[in-house]
């Protein structure tokens, strides 16, 4: 059936077109309709009552055909362990004006069904065997015809019943087997310990393996697993590959080994191996670390998908899957979900189809499933991207492994999701030790009746003559000795194994020391190298017309690099220019990352009344490295994980995630706190992943003023993470060369500035690109020591302000100290400058943000053998004012009370201390009660 072949997806009137182009050429239409048309016009030169009749009667059977196919899924035999909602209207006959006198007639609506002429009592056994039996099908809203024959065509050929031989029978058989028999075991000999078991659901082993086996003859090299815990040891054992003795040793280890501290619970590991296929072939096996978090792996896992195509495969979606194993529960209730669905087929994020393979337990921890959604299935997602959806009986072990196999077909034709529910249960409660019946006493009653998955296929083999009961029990003996061997092997070594997550990716990387952070390598750049890039940056082709406005953007660049001097948008630029001539991929993605959210960047200009885009950036030689830049949809919890995914399987290229508002972070909190930040320590995964996140106070409000600096401060501990406030363009250049210029790999944040971007006073010279590296601490170079009576730290935009009533005040005793990198704190060299600074009478530390808020807690425990004070906003629920003009107030106020800073008598406006002369430094702290006493600003 080729895509003529369509009624049962769209409207009955369609039927008149396809006559209409019968009549001007037979042979233009589907051989199905051929034979339809020419019975009509047999029926037409033979018209009468009785004929008019029949014809009527066809139609009706086609609207009942196609009634099948739309709603058949709701009426299947696909739940194993309750009785199935009611939907109305049902499919019976009488609902399509039929009735059991025409059970006999013959019909060619047959023909559509690929079956020839038949009676309706055939036709509808053929599309109730193929829609309402262990398999149910969504797929009639797809709106390409061409693929709704294919999967119709697929399905209805065979009515969604393999064929398969005996020996793939007894394969099914022995997954099975082992499936089971590993839950079995685990549970005999580690009782009470939670290992969030797959019993009621052991199908999906044999479905996974034969869709391995499937996917390598189609051209899949390597699939990239993400799950949740439900399940996860039954798949490192029967499907990665981990060795039974490691898995059984995390039950009752003390110690990991590697030098891995904390590590986690064994039902959160990740794992990759090589397995061989049946037909030799050699298929990659990735399964990614997870935490608790349900669905965080899933973009987590999109992103190692998409790193490995580009990188490993140039760019050949053919070669890698991504396959995400969900619950029930979580894909409905998970909005990251969406996200990611949504991302599936964008530039920037696709993968080339996903396998969505859904464990139904029917339940969420406790929450009845009714309770749990709105929609009809929890798949209901699919249908943002229009992907079919198949809903499977989770005792029905052969059905479970041709869905499988179909849907890898399909994916690997048409670059694609699917969604397969595997309908099933949970045979305990949410954990081994959770006792279901409070909650579900009618529904675990029937479960703990109902046989497991092995137990019905065996029974099948049985009457079918495959296998006797004698070598069942053999053959499950058999395996239960394998477990006992292992189980005691795993007695012989003392720590628990740990193997390093992608190994072959980070061969070459060292997790970091803290010698690392304070003496970072040499980063220049040549001059004439610098000159080159920055031209070639500013070159549009004569060919393609630009808005008049980029021609304005190009020529300043221009000249500030003639005048060579650098601001931040050129510096960023050239930072990646750099990189790239040098071979390092550089992939930048965010909300409004192409031109930068605000409009500092612009590293695709639009081409005037075309949708095409000039990126300089990828025109600067034949021979450099490739660059990427993508605007993302409006989402950060999905973005910034698939950003993670794909710096972790991309350790040697550059990968930035930019947020269009720092504090639009928070709802990729998830990421920040179970990847970003503990991944390492958790898991062993180092990752270099950059995150630009806008900060500054400049009276936008609550929701544009802070990225939330506490928040990462707070959980910055050891070298878990690099967090800095740059003040300058060339310490940014220095930064993002950095970061892939040596051998450790550390995520990188970053409070990016917003008003500096075009801060006349934000300027570097482009020598200080030549000669140098990233400065963690920047002293003030513009003081005499010996004069220095205050010393002010800060970080960040603020000291802009501070530099600026500096020089208005001729404040030489004051001494301005930028910590450009917050953490790893850079205590050495803030020891060095307060030695330095030895005569100082005051240490200050100064932010904008409230008091509670930005970086004082933090510095305040850096920095306790000091007595610092600090200069803030009075401490707020909210970052900041949404009136401009009370902001203003609020900062000048800062500023002010750093230079004025007493209430002494002189009532200076500023003062410099000269109150002070031969006081003790507690008497100075008394007199200016200004700084211990009165409130930080309380507006």
């Amino acid at each position: 059936m080729d895509q003529f072949s369509f009624v049962g997806n769209s409207e009955i009137d369609s039927i008149e077109e396809l006559y209409g182009k019968y009549i001007n050429d037979p042979e233009s239409v589907d051989k199905s309709f051929y034979d339809f048309f020419k019975g009509f016009d047999f029926a037409l030169k033979h018209f009468n009552d009785h004929n008019c009749k029949i014809m009527d009667k066809e139609f009706r059977v086609i609207n009942l055909i196609h009634g099948y196919r739309q709603r058949g899924h709701l009426f299947t035999k696909t739940n194993p362990v309750r009785t199935r909602r009611r939907y109305f209207p049902t499919l019976d006959i009488e609902n399509f004006d039929l009735s059991k006198n025409d059970l006999k007639t013959i019909f060619h609506a047959g023909n559509e069904l690929g079956i020839g002429p038949a009676s309706l009592e055939d036709i509808i056994n053929h599309v109730s065997e193929t829609y309402c039996e262990s398999v149910g099908v969504e797929y009639l809203y797809i709106r390409k015809p061409e693929v709704v024959a294919w999967l119709k065509n697929k399905m209805e050929t065979i009515k969604n019943k393999p064929l398969y031989s005996v020996e793939k029978k007894i394969q099914i058989y022995h997954q099975l087997k082992q499936a089971v028999g590993f839950e079995a075991f685990v549970h005999k000999k580690f009782i009470g310990q939670k290992r969030f078991s797959l019993e009621g659901s052991e199908v999906i082993i044999p479905a996974l393996r034969f869709m391995f086996e499937k996917g390598a003859q189609l051209g899949v090299k390597e699939f990239a697993i993400g799950m949740a815990h439900r399940g996860r040891l039954n798949i490192l054992a029967n499907i990665m590959g981990k060795p039974f003795e490691n898995i059984f040793k995390e039950f009752e280890g003390n110690e990991y080994e590697n030098g891995i501290s904390l590590g986690d619970v064994k039902y959160h590991l990740g794992y990759e191996n090589d397995i061989k296929t049946e037909l030799g072939e050699d298929v990659k096996l990735v399964l990614a670390p997870n935490p608790s978090h349900l669905e965080t792996v899933s973009p987590v896992i999109e992103g190692i998908a998409r790193s490995h195509i580009e990188n490993d495969f140039d760019g050949d979606f053919e070669k890698v899957v991504p396959v995400v194993i969900h619950g029930d529960a979580a894909i409905a209730g998970q909005g990251v979900v969406y996200e990611v669905v949504q991302m599936s087929q964008l530039p920037g994020y696709k993968t080339g189809g996903t396998i969505h393979l859904v464990v139904n337990n029917q339940i969420g921890f406790t929450t009845n499933y009714l309770d749990a959604r709105s929609s009809t299935y929890c798949t209901d997602v699919a249908k943002v991207t229009r992907s079919p959806v198949f809903h499977v009986n989770g005792d029905d072990a052969e059905a479970m492994v041709y869905v499988m196999e179909l849907a890898i077909e399909y994916r690997q034709k048409y670059q694609a999701d699917v969604f397969i529910d595997v309908l099933s249960y949970r045979k305990y409660g949410h954990n081994e030790g959770d006792e279901p019946r409070f909650t579900q006493p009618t529904l675990y009653k029937a479960i703990a009746n109902h046989p497991n998955p092995l137990e019905i296929y065996a029974r099948k083999l049985y009457d079918q003559g495959f296998l006797t009961i004698v070598k069942d029990i053999a053959y499950q003996s058999e395996f239960e000795k394998l477990l006992e061997d292992k189980y005691t092997i795993s007695k012989e070594f003392n720590k628990v194994k740990v193997i390093r997550f992608l190994e072959q990716a980070w061969y070459g990387y060292r997790y970091s020391t803290n010698d690392d952070f304070f003496e970072s390598p040499f980063t220049g750049v040549p001059k004439e190298t610098l000159f080159h890039l920055a031209k070639k940056l500013c070159e549009l082709p004569n060919d393609k017309d630009f808005f008049k406005k980029v021609h304005k953007i190009v020529e300043d660049r221009l000249k500030l690099i003639e005048e060579e001097k650098i601001d931040w948008a050129m510096a960023e630029l050239l930072a990646y220019a750099t990189l790239l001539s040098s071979g390092v991929k550089v992939r930048l993605s965010g909300q409004d990352a192409q031109r930068g959210t605000f409009a500092h960047r612009h590293a695709a200009f639009t081409i005037e009344d075309m949708n095409e885009k000039y990126i300089p950036l990828q025109h600067l030689s034949s021979n450099q490295a490739e660059f990427s830049v993508y605007n993302s949809p409006l989402s950060e919890y999905g973005v910034l994980g698939f950003e993670y995914g794909y710096a972790l399987a991309s350790p040697r290229w550059l990968t930035i995630w930019e947020a269009q508002f720092g504090d639009f972070t928070n709802v990729a909190q998830v990421i920040i706190d179970q990847y970003i930040s503990s991944a390492e320590e958790k898991w062993g995964l180092m990752n270099g992943l950059v995150l630009l996140l806008p900060h500054g106070f400049e009276g936008q409000g609550p929701e544009h003023s802070s990225a939330r600096m506490e928040r990462f401060l707070n959980l910055a501990v050891q070298n878990n993470m690099q967090i800095v406030n740059v003040t300058t363009p060339a310490n940014f250049f220095h930064l993002l060369r950095r970061q892939v210029n040596r051998d450790i790999r550390v995520p990188l944040i970053v409070f990016s500035p917003k008003s500096l971007l075009r801060h006349p006073q934000c300027i570097s010279k482009l020598d200080s690109l030549v000669i140098g590296r990233f400065e963690e601490v920047i002293d003030d170079g513009d003081v005499n020591v010996k004069e220095v009576k205050r010393v002010v730290f800060c970080t960040g935009k603020i000291y802009y302000d501070l530099v600026a009533q500096k020089m208005e005040l001729n404040a030489t005793d004051v001494a301005l100290v930028r910590i450009e990198q917050l953490h790893p704190f850079p205590l050495k060299k803030v020891e060095a400058l307060i030695e330095k600074y030895n005569k100082a009478l005051l240490h200050l530390w100064v932010q904008e943000e409230p008091e509670n808020m930005g970086a004082w807690y933090y510095i305040r425990t850096q920095m306790n053998q000091w007595s610092i004070v600090p200069v803030a906003r009075l401490a707020s629920a909210s970052p900041a004012t949404g009136l401009q003009k009370l902001h203003t107030i609020g900062q000048n106020e800062i500023i002010a009370k750093v230079f004025k800073s007493c209430h002494c008598d002189l009532k200076l406006k500023y003062c410099g201390l000269q109150c002070v002369e031969g006081k003790s430094r507690e008497d100075i702290l008394k007199q200016h009660k200004y700084f211990v006493e009165t409130p930080r600003f309380s507006i």
